[in-house]
């Protein structure tokens, strides 16, 4: 089992990353819109009953895929790296898929606000992410959370072994698919 955590800023480009991951290799792409856009049809994902929702069927999910004989998954996230809660998160993930024989591998995608401001408003987010096609709350939602949290890592913050970071600006998704699969060896 392939476990890949692909995570940084709003707009940076995980999903569509994912999605050409997903097309080159076996893995199976879960982003995280994919319970907030479900749990946004009852409950405002700022509520705190949303909130339990979207962890509840995460947690759900990740339980029966890492005992799956899937071949792996990725898993797309916002890390705020100053919230102890998201360190948490990312631990007990790890924790989970590694004690169900997992190999785990950490993905993190940056790029200029110029150019996620840029892929906020491209078709295939606004297709896959209905919450986003309100252009102009999701562009004062990306703004305010950049400048609330820190969204990507301090240099030797992260020392997981099986860790790449890309700065993906001036870069296709299928060209960081590719380099994601050849680094690790995914199949």
């Amino acid at each position: 089992m392939k476990f890949v955590h692909i995570f940084g800023p709003q707009a940076v480009g995980k999903m569509t990353v994912g999605q050409e991951l997903a097309k080159i290799t076996d893995l199976k792409l879960f982003h995280n819109h994919m319970t907030i856009d479900l749990v946004g049809h009852f409950f405002d994902y700022s509520t705190k009953e949303a909130k339990r929702l979207v962890n509840l069927f995460r947690q759900e999910i990740f339980e029966e895929v890492s005992k799956s004989d899937l071949y792996g998954m990725m898993f797309t996230y916002v890390w705020m790296f100053d919230m102890e809660s998201d360190w948490e998160y990312v631990k007990n993930l790890t924790q989970l898929f590694e004690s169900r024989g997992a190999t785990v591998y950490y993905v993190e995608l940056e790029a200029d606000l110029n150019e996620r401001l840029e892929r906020n408003q491209t078709p295939n987010r606004l297709e896959h992410k209905p919450k986003k096609r309100d252009l102009e709350w999701s562009e004062k939602d990306l703004m305010q959370t950049m400048e609330k949290h820190r969204l990507n890592s301090l240099d030797g913050e992260i020392t997981f072994p099986n860790y790449i970071k890309i700065n993906n600006t001036d870069m296709s998704a299928e060209e960081v698919a590719l380099l994601i699969k050849e680094r690790f060896s995914l199949k």
